[in-house]
């Protein structure tokens, strides 16, 4: 029996994505057109070797739940991806922390009577071969390797920061510093991150969240209260350095990839890199495949449009069942099942799956959720006055964020599904964007408007609407063709 454990912490809200995350836990938002975040550590996991897995939940876990039962499964008796939801185990609350939520489940750890146990965070975007950070845990005999990754100093407060010594032992730690941060000896202006991802011996781990579960003190966090204690008691920890871990068929001057994705900003960057003319995120390795759903979509289609233009794509790409007819993209990424119509434009614009850009429509630096629609002629983060007045969710970098299931018309407010407009009302990550542009916006009214189904237009109005503004589907092709 395979005896390596792991366990996912996939309980997080990830507030700072907001209008991506209103409906939906951060491991579970979509990615790089056909991924979701959580479909990276456990790839690396399985890539690795790692057939015993617990994906603990919490906030909005619907859509991840269903993700894992549908599309992760493993064959033998003794091999499982499980997913675990907070069950109050340990009093009426729900997760306090980090390591509460390990706590909470040390029912787990017992019962697998194992050595060692990985912890790793399910929203971060990586590849990682893990079995190489399990083999200097075991080689260094430590209690805790922490995996480490060099930042600049201006992100320091968002990690927790280490310094190590010459052999690698952490000799200090600073969880998520304001001010004078720890940078790495002859590196100035650089600090050593913790990436949340650790190896424990299982007999410390108990003992560890047994005390900490018992000081009132405490916000049961490995990296605020587990963390620093465990050091200041003198006990052998580690940093591993991620970047020189080898992943199995990229070259060796391969640079290692992981992105945090905590920020809007730093989620489109992510999705940019999968989509540049040398991707630092790799998507065709075929030895280190990044598993995910397996959809029944005919492969992406470019067609000529009435005037027997054909497009040009640069840069860009383009998931299976998506159809662009005579559009232009460029530095692009559209999710699956998505149809880009009519000479439309778009330069650096993200879309997920189902989304629908009707002809002649202009977007530059557009991230846009799932079933997400924008009329023909309409024209996205060209004028950034005017998409102060109209879009909630502009970041500080200018991309202009469409919550699921948005429509875009050509002129005027514009309308939020009905279940996603609610709740972008009244969560604490996205009110206070929504009062700003209040009675500037429409939330649309009646069952047929939910995020579940697209905005765009249906075949049903191809006669009225004409041939360069509809979403064809598959058996009206041919007469696209015409």
């Amino acid at each position: 029996m395979n005896k390596r454990l792991c366990m996912i912490m996939a309980g997080g809200k990830g507030s700072r994505l907001g209008p991506l995350t209103c409906h939906r836990a951060k491991p579970s938002a979509p990615f790089g057109g056909r991924y979701r975040i959580i479909d990276f550590v456990l790839s690396n996991l399985v890539n690795s070797g790692f057939q015993q897995i617990y994906v603990l939940t919490q906030y909005m876990a619907s859509s991840l739940i269903q993700h894992l039962n549908r599309h992760w499964h493993f064959n033998g008796p003794s091999q499982f991806i499980e997913v675990v939801p907070a069950q109050m185990r340990t009093g009426n609350h729900w997760y306090l922390g980090t390591g509460d939520a390990v706590y909470q489940n040390i029912n787990l750890i017992r019962d697998a009577r194992v050595d060692h146990i990985a912890i790793f965070g399910g929203d971060h975007v990586y590849k990682f071969a893990i079995d190489q950070m399990e083999s200097a845990h075991l080689k260094n005999d430590a209690y805790l390797t922490i995996a480490a990754f060099p930042i600049p100093v201006s992100e320091a407060h968002h990690f927790g920061i280490m310094r190590v010594d010459e052999s690698g032992r952490v000799i200090a730690f600073q969880e998520k510093p304001k001010e004078n941060p720890a940078t790495i000896p002859g590196k100035p202006g650089w600090c050593l991150a913790s990436m949340g991802n650790y190896f424990f011996r299982s007999d410390v781990l108990i003992d560890a969240l047994i005390e900490d579960a018992s000081d009132s003190q405490s916000s049961h966090d490995f990296g605020k209260d587990i963390i620093p204690k465990l050091l200041s008691a003198g006990h052998p920890i580690y940093a591993y350095d991620f970047g020189q871990n080898m992943i199995p068929g990229e070259p060796e001057s391969a640079p290692a990839y992981w992105r945090d994705v905590g920020t809007l900003d730093s989620y489109f960057e992510a999705n940019m890199d999968v989509r540049s003319l040398l991707p630092a995120l790799n998507l065709y390795n075929r030895a280190w495949r990044v598993r995910t759903a397996q959809r029944d979509y005919p492969p992406a289609r470019f067609i000529r449009n009435e005037g027997g233009y054909t497009g040009q794509v640069e840069d860009s790409l383009v998931c299976e069942g998506s159809i662009v007819v005579g559009g232009d993209l460029r530095h692009s990424l559209i999710g699956y099942d998505c149809f880009v119509l009519g000479r439309a434009e778009l330069d650096q614009v993200v879309t997920m799956s189902g989304c629908n850009i009707g002809a002649g429509a202009q977007l530059s630096r557009v991230l846009m959720d799932k079933n997400c629609s924008v009329e023909a002629g309409a024209q996205i983060g060209l004028n950034s006055q005017v998409d102060k007045t109209r879009f909630p969710f502009v970041t500080e970098a200018g991309v202009i964020i469409l919550p699921k299931g948005t429509h875009v018309p050509k002129e005027g407010p514009i309308e939020f599904a009905e279940d996603i407009g609610r709740l972008l009302e009244t969560d604490d990550a996205t009110r206070e964007a929504m009062l700003a542009l209040e009675g500037n916006y429409r939330i649309a009214q009646g069952r047929m408007r939910h995020s579940f189904t697209s905005a765009g237009p249906r075949y049903e109005h191809y006669r009225e609407r004409g041939r360069d503004d509809f979403r064809p589907s598959q058996p009206v092709v041919e007469d696209v063709l015409k």
